[in-house]
């Protein structure tokens, strides 16, 4: 299960074709690259444990990069492209990295935040830019054979976080050969049917976890990846229909802009070639799932878990119409529901989301934060509220750190952004708690409105009474603010604590 043994049985096979451009890279020419990186990266002084930090857009040089990375042993920390210097220089410093890669339009990017570290090796993916060698250009006089000193290496990754910085999740380096299986392989072969015969859509951006994993597990089974370089959501269905799309992964902002899209639209193109898609990331409202099931029928899939992978539920589609809302039953630890005082709760009753039994994980440099995500039992938790049914399924509520506590009464935003964004007057929408003096918190629903709505009066009118039919008025927004647009990552991730912060700055400026 690995790229080199792919390369010797079908070389000329694609292992990645950029969706736009039609442009492949070969099983034979990813192992060479990758093999000619791994000897760059011992050029330059890198041993198993080090850390490489790369910049980069959705482009095939990710590939090559990554598998050096896996085969010489180390630790590869992706870091998002929409991060500024300060945020690049952070990243690089905390991680002790040796060495930084990055696309070439983000050259002059690297080069603020290496202002404070002229020692540190870096470079520009492709040629020279922004004052950087090209690192494809250094690599080209090494040799396009295996080092001699091969170990398997894995991700650093940074969780975006819903506080403070990001932080490195550092898993233990793996001591097995480079053809291991891992667990995403096996979940890809019993749940999703994955094999070498697959086709997959990559939907998002690279420097994200799940993204990364799955591309390179696709790759471990020597299919081939379809790289999207920017999601958008008709392009995606012309992919499915013009590459024959067996597989694909998103997220639900994903689905809810595929279906908001007109029927007209919709309707021009073929999607029967799908075996599998697959969600994660946040919890999908029911309605949208089902349009989903309802449209490419009983193939859609989702799972649960995060960064620190201490823990994965899954289900299919039928056991999705049994229990809609579930994320699924355990297949990587156990699940356990938590009181405030670290009691297990049973079934029905909601509490902090724990894994037992899962690998271990820490977070790099931040001993303390690594403390808290683990009980006295060695328990594992990703932050999340949530129950389990009497069949171990497991149902989430929302993130600790975003629950409101309004007039004493505990609210969850996301059931009630779950009712909004199936309003068809609504593009998207955060629920958030405003500090006020005689609540706690005062409930605000942040709306961007759908393309030729206006955000006004009447449009709040209409959306108060829509969530209180549907929730009630404890849980109907006080006040509803309307933008063009909310901050999410190109995952469609939701950056919430970024408009929490914003509130409670106008909350504090606005006081006496």
């Amino acid at each position: 299960m690995h790229p080199m043994h792919h390369a010797l049985a079908y070389p000329d096979k694609p292992a990645c074709i950029m969706a736009e451009t039609g442009k492949v890279l070969s099983y034979r020419a990813l192992d060479a690259a990758s093999n000619r990186c791994a000897h760059m990266l011992r050029r330059l002084g890198l041993q198993r444990g080090d850390v490489i930090a790369v910049m980069l857009n959705n482009e095939m040089a990710v590939f090559p990069i990554a598998w050096a990375a896996q085969r010489a042993g180390l630790y590869l920390t992706s870091i998002s492209t929409k991060l500024s210097a300060d945020d690049l220089d952070y990243i690089i410093t905390d991680s002790d990295a040796r060495l930084l890669i990055v696309s070439d339009s983000l050259a002059p990017l690297a080069q603020q935040a290496l202002a404070a570290r002229p020692a540190l090796a870096a470079y520009s993916v492709h040629g020279e830019a922004g004052g950087l060698p090209g690192w494809i250009a250094a690599c080209a006089a090494c040799p396009a054979t295996a080092i001699t000193d091969e170990s398997a290496g894995t991700e650093m990754l940074y969780s975006s976080g819903t506080t403070g910085r990001p932080k490195g999740v550092k898993p233990t380096l793996p001591d097995g050969p480079l053809d291991a299986e891992i667990p995403l392989v096996a979940m890809g072969r019993t749940l999703y049917a994955m094999d070498e015969d697959m086709i997959y859509l990559s939907t998002s951006p690279l420097y994200h976890a799940a993204p990364l994993r799955w591309a390179m597990t696709v790759q471990r089974f020597g299919g081939t990846v379809v790289l999207m370089d920017r999601f958008d959501a008709e392009a995606a269905l012309a992919h499915i229909q013009d590459y024959r799309i067996t597989h694909a992964t998103w997220v639900p902002t994903h689905l809810i802009r595929l279906l908001k899209l007109p029927e007209a639209v919709r309707g021009r193109y073929d999607s029967g070639s799908l075996v599998a898609v697959i969600h994660a990331a946040a919890p999908c409202p029911v309605p949208v799932k089902q349009a989903m099931i309802d449209w490419w029928g009983p193939i859609v899939h989702e799972y649960y878990s995060g960064t620190e992978t201490c823990g994965i539920t899954a289900l299919s589609s039928a056991e999705w119409l049994e229990r809609p809302g579930s994320v699924g039953r355990a297949i990587l630890g156990t699940v356990k529901i938590l009181d405030a005082a670290g009691r297990e709760l049973p079934p029905g009753e909601t509490g902090d989301v724990y894994f037992a039994d899962g690998p271990r994980f820490e977070y790099h440099n931040d001993p303390d934060k690594t403390a808290k995500a683990y009980n006295s039992r060695g328990w594992a938790t990703l932050g999340d509220i949530g129950h389990v049914d009497a069949d171990g399924y497991l149902y989430l509520t929302d993130r600790r750190n975003f629950m409101i506590i309004s007039g004493g009464v505990n609210i969850y935003p996301q059931e009630i952004e779950n009712s909004l964004i199936t309003h068809p007057k609504v593009a998207d929408v955060a629920v958030i708690g405003e500090p006020n003096e005689d609540l706690g918190e005062m409930v605000i629903a942040v709306v961007q409105p759908a393309p030729g709505v206006t955000g006004d009066n009447s449009l709040s009118s209409e959306l108060t009474t829509y969530v209180r039919k549907a929730l009630g008025g404890v849980k109907t927004p006080r006040r509803f603010d309307f933008r063009d647009q909310l901050p999410r990552e190109p995952t469609g991730k939701l950056l919430k604590a970024k408009l929490v912060a914003e509130y409670r700055r106008q909350a504090r400026t606005a006081s006496p």
